[in-house]
C-alpha cells in the first residue's frame, strides 16, 4: 500500500536522526515574540527540507517519539509551503499545533497518521 511506504520512509528518517529541540515549550519565537511555542519545536539533524534547512518537528508528550502526524503550512508573507513532523503527539497536542497557525498570515492543514500505517 503506498501510504505504508510513505510513513515507513518518514519513520526511517526520524529513527536515523537526532532530534534537536531549539525552541522549548513556552519559549517565544525569535523574530515574532508574540508567538509562544505550545510544544517543544526543533528539527531532525542532518536532514533537509524544501527551504534548505533541516526538517522541522513538533515534539509532544508521549514517551515514544513516533511520527504521529504531519502539518503542512502555507505562509503568505514568506510565500512558501512547508511540511512539519509531529512526533509523539497526542490528539489534543496535534490540534494545539494546528491552532497555533490559525492567526496571522499562515494557514495549516493536519494529516494524521492512519491507524492502518502504524508499525
Amino acid at each position: 500500500m503506498p501510504d505504508d511506504r510513505y510513513w515507513h520512509a518518514l519513520d526511517t528518517l526520524v529513527a536515523g536522526s537526532e532530534i534537536v529541540v531549539d525552541r522549548p515549550r513556552g519559549s517565544a519565537h525569535p523574530r515574532f515574540p508574540a508567538m509562544i511555542y505550545p510544544l517543544d519545536y526543533g528539527c531532525l539533524a542532518g536532514t533537509r527540507a524544501d527551504d534548505g534547512s533541516e526538517m522541522d518537528c513538533w515534539i509532544g508528550s508521549l514517551p515514544d517519539r513516533r511520527l504521529t502526524a504531519l502539518v503542512f503550512t502555507a505562509d503568505l508573507v514568506k510565500r512558501d509551503f512547508e511540511g512539519k513532523l509531529l512526533l509523539g503527539c497526542t490528539p489534543e497536542e496535534m490540534q494545539t499545533v494546528l491552532a497555533s497557525y490559525a492567526d496571522g498570515p499562515m494557514a495549516a492543514m493536519l494529516l494524521e497518521r492512519p491507524a492502518s500505517c502504524n508499525r
